[in-house]
């Protein structure tokens, strides 16, 4: 695996978009700029990208936890993939093997691990989902941060992302509960 650089984007709030103070909520993203072994290629057998996601969240997820003021509460992934690649190889980076090593770096994980991936060119932004770590239907909690590498992708490689946050949205006011409408 070929890691170009790795970046640890670091965010507290401290008031919701009215100016209402809260209490400060972290985020951490951690990402990792690669080159993508499948660039320009059309590959039936991406489990190298499978291992590579599974790899990188091992080395980067306890960081990233460690960042944040208070316990993890939600998480999130995503990639961003070179025009010379394809979405798929994405996927294969967030699926399957990297939700281990964050489940492991949140002590636990119950819950689904919000994704997202695209296909970009350099300097694209992603919205980095998040959700509850262990509680699917906490409403509260589904929110986004939206990260972005300036020189990268870069045609021939991905954009990995990972992000942990110790709260959820600011002065939420939504709830939980299943949807019943």
């Amino acid at each position: 695996m070929n890691v170009r650089k790795t970046l640890q984007i670091v965010e507290t709030i401290n008031t919701d978009a009215h100016g209402a103070a809260c209490d400060p909520i972290t985020r951490v993203a951690a990402l990792a700029v690669i080159s993508n072994p499948f660039a320009g290629k059309l590959v039936e057998d991406l489990s190298t990208l499978f291992d590579m996601g599974g790899q990188l969240g091992e080395q980067l997820m306890d960081d990233a936890v460690r960042m944040l003021a208070k316990p993890p509460v939600s998480y999130g992934k995503a990639a961003i993939v070179g025009i010379a690649g394809d979405m798929e190889q994405g996927g294969a980076m967030i699926h399957p093997k990297l939700g281990k090593p964050m489940r492991a770096a949140v002590g636990g994980g119950d819950a689904l691990i919000p994704s997202n991936a695209k296909l970009a060119a350099l300097g694209t932004p992603i919205d980095l989902p998040l959700g509850h770590k262990d509680e699917v239907w906490s409403f509260d909690h589904f929110d986004t941060m939206t990260v972005m590498v300036a020189d990268a992708p870069r045609p021939d490689e991905i954009v990995l992302c990972m992000a942990v946050a110790d709260g959820g949205r600011p002065n939420p006011r939504v709830g939980s509960g299943p949807i019943t409408d």
